[in-house]
């Protein structure tokens, strides 16, 4: 299987493009996931110079979170999906829906979401993630039966805070959701909070491990099912996911130099691409 492993733009946003390109061809990222400007030439500006560096793309839209109103939240995600298709990435990664929308309202806007993906021919796949519609997973069982094709991206991290555990108690629950799982986030979240401190330190041990062991399991599964390839992203995120001293809130991790070490041990698990 093609194991391809991506560096997130969130947290360095205030780099110009060619430099925060040039970080990520350093390091040895197979591309860069983000999310790109609604302007068509700045859009088309980003899109040019990862091609030209070789590198791919995964389209992330998260901008929904400023519209809390369902039909301005509809509206605005057809607007970003439409433009993250525009840019032919190998996949989006959308934040869809609210835990507070009904299941019908959040039914709505997955079809709508199905509706653009079959349109451009681009594949969308929805972020677990804490206040969407996978905030919780009592929140998206429901979806999981009512809607067969429903794929996924997996930041389980998410998860464990929401449900105060690494989900040893909810076998039956990841058994429902990692076949559905297209894409990977790979943040080790703990029973309090969605990022550890430092994922190599050891009492971070059984964090690592429990996250290790859904990633395995959700790259074995789409190996079963004959996937050519699978997509990771390392998202070890800025402040306030980074922790911060008080007073000073000096950051006490540097989260690219976590993402690329989380980088180099998925290397090492999983090998290189082929």
């Amino acid at each position: 299987m093609d194991i391809r492993i991506f560096a997130p733009h969130w947290g360095s946003n205030e780099l110009a493009p060619q430099v925060f390109i040039e970080r990520v061809l350093a390091a040895g990222f197979d591309g860069i996931e983000m999310s790109l400007p609604l302007d068509a030439a700045e859009r088309d500006q980003w899109v040019r110079l990862i091609g030209d560096a070789g590198l791919g793309l995964i389209v992330a839209q998260w901008e929904t979170v400023f519209h809390p109103q369902f039909e301005a939240h509809k509206h605005a995600l057809a607007q970003l999906l439409n433009n993250a298709c525009a840019a032919h990435p190998l996949l989006v990664n959308s934040h869809t829906g609210k835990d507070y929308y009904t299941s019908e309202q959040n039914e709505e806007l997955i079809a709508l979401a199905d509706a653009i993906s079959q349109e451009h021919g681009v594949a969308i796949v929805h972020e677990i993630h804490r206040s969407r519609f996978s905030g919780h997973p009592m929140l998206l069982l429901p979806y999981l039966q009512r809607m067969p094709g429903l794929h996924l991206t997996a930041d389980l991290s998410h998860w464990c805070c929401a449900c105060e555990s690494l989900l040893e108690d909810q076998p039956q629950t990841l058994a429902a959701t990692l076949p559905r799982v297209r894409h990977i986030h790979a943040r080790v979240g703990h029973a309090q909070g969605p990022q550890v401190a430092d994922f190599r330190a050891p009492e971070a041990a059984a964090e690592l491990e429990a996250h290790l062991g859904w990633w395995d399991r959700i790259i074995e599964l789409r190996k079963s099912e004959g996937a050519q390839r699978m997509t990771l992203t390392p998202e070890f995120g800025p402040a306030p996911y980074t922790f911060q001293l008080p007073y000073s809130q000096r950051p006490i991790s540097n989260a690219w130099e976590l993402n690329v070490a989380m980088l180099n041990l998925l290397r090492a698990r999983y090998g290189r691409r082929r």
